[in-house]
């Protein structure tokens, strides 16, 4: 991306600049506490004197205020981001061009795979990050690297998408952060529209059925008032999986067994092998073949809470509709998980 051409500053500007060039410099103050969800993390800054600071000249702050009103931002913003599902939403807000750097495992759109990484959730490498000279940087609350950063003076905004609602008001936040109000509400509404249609193009048979979705190892699951639970549910699936288990519980599997899902949903990489889990073959589902095994990227898109959400239903309501065409539901359904 080529830099945009210098131009010579407007009068106003450079009055009011000269005269912001002439305060004496102050020291930094230590970080304040972790701010709340989607709002920017305090970044050190001047610290209170005795002597009151000099007053810039009145015609100056005229000057750079008209000046800011009239000319275009020359510079673009310089963002990282350290979460596949926050560069996904730069993206999808339409500056995916700003972004300098990206945690590791960011891979959509294409584009970001060739950007510098600098390490995950629990491993950001810092000194990379400053180097890459952010003017933001965007974080989920369990990164631990927000407070070291504002401690250096990086902008920092935290963000958590735990839920459709949580998820629908960081991409309203981020839209006013970029700039993009009008965009972001847009990129709601059509999540909404997909998820509707998505909904519509479930089989009929299978709506009511109980499902089982697996996200890892353990086994961990998606209870109902995660994200995932969610997605399912506005296609017509009750999980059994209750929400009081927590977002993403790990579960015994003899539960599963017991509760006999119709439906298995989760990756391939764990429960291929699944037969051989003790009582697991006498499950509905595996004796019916309803199971939806999902390669690496469908589980990504599965797992990122952005605004691929609608994009994430629809994929499962195509394994819905590839599966055997399922018997009658029977009378005693399992009860709704709360």
């Amino acid at each position: 991306m080529n830099a945009a051409p210098l131009r010579k500053p407007l009068p106003a500007l450079a009055s009011a600049r000269a005269a912001l060039l002439a305060l004496p410099a102050q020291p930094l103050r230590s970080p304040a506490p972790p701010p709340p969800l989607g709002m920017p993390w305090p970044v050190a800054g001047p610290a209170r004197r005795g002597r009151p600071r000099p007053a810039l000249p009145l015609l100056a702050v005229a000057g750079l205020l008209g000046a800011l009103a009239t000319t275009p931002a020359l510079a673009q913003h310089r963002i990282v981001t350290l979460s596949p599902s926050l560069t996904e939403a730069v993206c999808a807000l339409g500056h995916c061009d700003e972004l300098v750097g990206t945690d590791r495992y960011s891979n959509a759109p294409a584009r970001v795979s060739s950007l510098p990484k600098v390490g995950g959730l629990a491993d950001a490498q810092i000194e990379r990050i400053v180097a890459l000279r952010p003017d933001l940087v965007l974080l989920g609350p369990r990164s631990r690297a927000g407070e070291r950063l504002a401690s250096l003076g990086v902008p920092v905004k935290v963000f958590d998408a735990r839920t459709h609602a949580d998820l629908k008001h960081m991409l309203l936040a981020l839209g006013q952060a970029l700039g993009e109000p009008a965009r972001a509400v847009e990129l709601v509404r059509q999540m909404e529209r997909d998820l509707d249609a998505a909904a519509l193009r479930v089989p009929a048979a299978l709506r009511g059925r109980t499902v089982y979705i697996e996200v890892g190892m353990g086994p961990t699951a998606a209870s109902a008032h995660s994200f995932i639970g969610e997605t399912v549910a506005r296609l017509g699936l009750v999980n059994i999986v209750e929400g009081k288990l927590g977002l993403f519980p790990r579960v015994n599997p003899e539960m599963v067994v017991r509760r006999s899902p119709d439906l298995v949903i989760g990756p391939a990489s764990t429960l291929s092998g699944m037969v051989e889990r003790p009582g697991w073959a006498s499950m509905a589902a595996l004796r019916r073949q309803q199971v939806c095994l999902l390669d690496t990227d469908r589980m990504d898109l599965l797992s990122r809470p952005g605004p691929r959400l609608g994009e994430a239903a629809h994929m499962l309501a195509d394994c819905l509709r590839a599966l055997p065409a399922p018997r009658a539901l029977p009378a005693s359904a399992a009860p709704a998980a709360r």
